[in-house]
């Protein structure tokens, strides 16, 4: 996967419409959630046999999506070279919610994904996870933003 190849798929006016739809979901719950993008994965986690599943929960720890005051911070993470996409969740949350839940919603992100559109598919997954977070954890007062909203796009 050419290290360009995420501009293609994600220009600067879908990653900001990411942002602001992170920004918006977050006003309706009490949770967090931050959103990964990343080309593939660097030759020697390849070499290690590291799978996009566990360079996920590597991410979910680097950008600390775990340390969220209700521990319900979601990250939602695209391996472009792997075509996968991993949702990895904090224990506050995925206690509450079923694996198949969060399995469903990377289909149907997928599905959109595969069509080519990637904003489409990204805002469905982030509506549909703001829809679990706020039955789980409504927003409380005064609500304050744990986490960055801003897409992060993975170099290596």
């Amino acid at each position: 996967m050419p290290p360009w190849r995420w501009r293609l798929l994600f220009p600067q006016k879908t990653l900001n419409e990411i942002e602001k739809a992170i920004e918006r979901s977050e006003l309706q719950h009490g949770g967090e959630l931050r959103f990964a993008v990343e080309n593939a994965l660097a030759p020697g986690q390849v070499w290690r046999g590291f799978s996009a599943r566990q360079r996920a929960e590597q991410l979910f720890s680097e950008l600390r999506v775990w340390d969220t005051e209700h521990n319900s911070g979601v990250l939602i993470y695209l391996s472009l070279a792997d075509r996968e996409v991993h949702i990895i969740a904090d224990r506050g949350i995925s206690a509450l919610v079923a694996q198949a839940e969060w399995e469903a919603i990377t289909q149907t992100m997928q599905h959109a994904f595969q069509r080519g559109d990637f904003l489409y598919g990204s805002l469905q997954g982030i509506e549909r996870i703001t829809a679990l977070l706020a039955a789980y954890f409504p927003p409380g007062a005064p609500q304050r933003n744990e986490l960055c909203n801003k897409p992060v796009i993975v170099k290596n």
